[in-house]
């Protein structure tokens, strides 16, 4: 395996296992030199705390880009997490555009929504410049409600296969033609993975755990983006990916007060002998 350096596009929340503080340590266990661009620093993530703090670097992106530049650094793979606004998914397109090796893969994580609502504080406005962003990955990571607000398709929590081939249709037109899209289910008890590549169809199914943790999108990205690089195809590092995730949420559960993030180090090991196998 060729030593390869990826760069992480995100914000980084100090305390809450998200974001950059997730991304960093999981792609680096995947034996992958991880590179990262802080678009904001907050003390805590938002979700559940109170009186965070927060440091816009939005700025700081085009500066440090152009640093890079000077320097004649390429990035053999590009992640990109959560945004904050417009502006900075312009400048990751920049990002792309200057720091792209000639091989680089490009994975975008939409994550701008869920539960069939967006996140506060976006827009119909942020959603457009999303589907630009998106139409410039080679592979995009959706969940279920990121991908009808990038299709205009109703969100819905019971559907068929036919459901999910119209979303897949109309994500590829966007521009990306390779799709992992997460937390589709087809049965009462379940959740799972389609992974699209160039109009092909797989999926990979698992239990529906009980408990949920904030974060583990992130975790899932961030497990799949080093498989993937590190030369698992999109299949395997997906289902990688799930299965780590899966062991984070259980290893989480059995923890009450441990409600702010999902403990993805205990068992960073699975992942590990995973990718070896």
């Amino acid at each position: 395996m060729s030593y390869k350096k990826i760069l992480t596009i995100q914000d980084i929340s100090c305390v809450g296992q998200c974001s950059l503080t997730v991304a960093l340590p999981i792609i680096s266990a995947c034996g992958i030199e991880t590179c990262v661009l802080p678009s904001a620093v907050l003390s805590t993530h938002t979700g559940g705390f109170t009186g965070f703090t927060f440091r816009d670097l939005t700025e700081d992106m085009p500066k440090i880009k152009d640093h890079w530049v000077k320097e004649g650094i390429k990035f053999d793979a590009i992640y990109t997490g959560y945004l904050g606004s417009t502006k900075q998914i312009d400048y990751v397109v920049d990002i792309f555009n200057a720091t792209a090796s000639d091989t680089c893969v490009k994975v975008v994580d939409p994550a701008m929504a869920d539960n069939g609502k967006l996140y506060v504080g976006f827009d119909a406005e942020f959603v457009e410049a999303m589907k630009g962003l998106c139409g410039k990955a080679d592979y995009i990571l959706p969940n279920l409600t990121e991908a009808c607000f990038l299709t205009g398709m109703e969100y819905k929590t019971e559907y068929d296969r036919a459901y999910i081939d119209e979303i897949l249709e109309k994500l590829t037109a966007l521009g990306c033609k390779n799709i992992v899209f997460t937390g589709v289910s087809y049965k009462p008890g379940t959740t799972g993975v389609v992974v699209y590549e160039n109009g092909q169809y797989s999926y990979y199914e698992q239990l529906l755990l009980p408990n949920s943790c904030h974060g583990t999108g992130d975790i899932y990205a961030s497990a799949f983006v080093g498989a993937f690089v590190r030369g698992k195809s999109a299949y395997d590092a997906a289902k990688i990916a799930a299965d780590y995730t899966a062991e984070c949420v259980k290893a989480t559960a059995a923890e009450e007060n441990h409600w702010y993030g999902a403990k993805f180090e205990p068992v960073i090991c699975k992942l590990i002998s995973a990718l070896n196998e």
